[in-house]
């Protein structure tokens, strides 16, 4: 991962973060995450597939980190970076439930029911998909606009390993790919919830006042 500290990089991080296309942009992705969490959850309790219920919660998580950044957006670089810690908080609790979660359904033995989870996950990558090409200009900028990009990036992974799942239990009848890509997404939500840790504290020590640090995307 590459730091920029040149000033053309900074100037490009605040006027991005202050752009009108990127704020409509995030309008899209919240009504997107919204719509798919209604549409996961209700697929996941019918499937009782775990992966499914964690994308789901994903999709809740990701539409209220795209509301915490539509509303500090324009504000101080500081107050961001609150807002950034916040939202890495908000990952870490979600690693932590699916993986809770995924415990609890390996020693019950689930098998979840595979064409839901193809069909629904395939509908899921196409949405996160779509949000991450809209959001792929804006990859590198403030801690917030990063963990913006990381939310997004982990879920369209994730979708990808949901139909690895769903192929590996139509293919096995066993429960376990579904539980092992669970895990997988629960690892994602904490080493994304570092990573944003981890740059909106460096952004918390710079002197009041000082520009956002323009960081490469992964």
């Amino acid at each position: 991962m590459s730091a920029g500290c040149h000033s053309h990089g900074h100037e490009h991080a605040n006027a991005a973060a202050n752009s009108p296309a990127y704020k409509r942009i995030l309008w899209i992705a919240l009504a997107v995450n919204l719509a798919m969490f209604v549409v996961e959850i209700g697929a996941g309790v019918a499937a009782q597939s775990v992966s499914l219920l964690a994308d789901s919660l994903d999709f809740l998580g990701d539409a209220g980190n795209y509301g915490i950044s539509l509303f500090v957006l324009g504000m101080a670089i500081h107050w961001r970076a609150r807002a950034s810690l916040l939202k890495a908080a908000s990952m870490g609790a979600f690693g932590l439930w699916i993986a809770v979660t995924t415990i609890n359904h390996a020693m019950a033995g689930t098998v979840p029911a595979a064409p839901v989870m193809g069909v629904v996950g395939a509908l899921a990558l196409a949405s996160n998909f779509a949000v991450a090409l809209l959001l792929y200009r804006w990859r590198a900028g403030d801690s917030n606009m990063r963990s913006v990009w990381i939310c997004t990036r982990n879920d369209a992974i994730g979708n990808l390993a949901v139909l690895a799942a769903a192929a590996g239990v139509f293919g096995s009848g066993s429960g376990w790919p579904d539980y092992v890509v669970a895990a997988i997404m629960s690892g994602l939500a904490l080493v994304g919830a570092f990573q944003v840790t981890r740059h909106a504290l460096v952004e918390l020590r710079r002197p009041r006042g000082g520009t956002p640090q323009a960081v490469g995307s992964l």
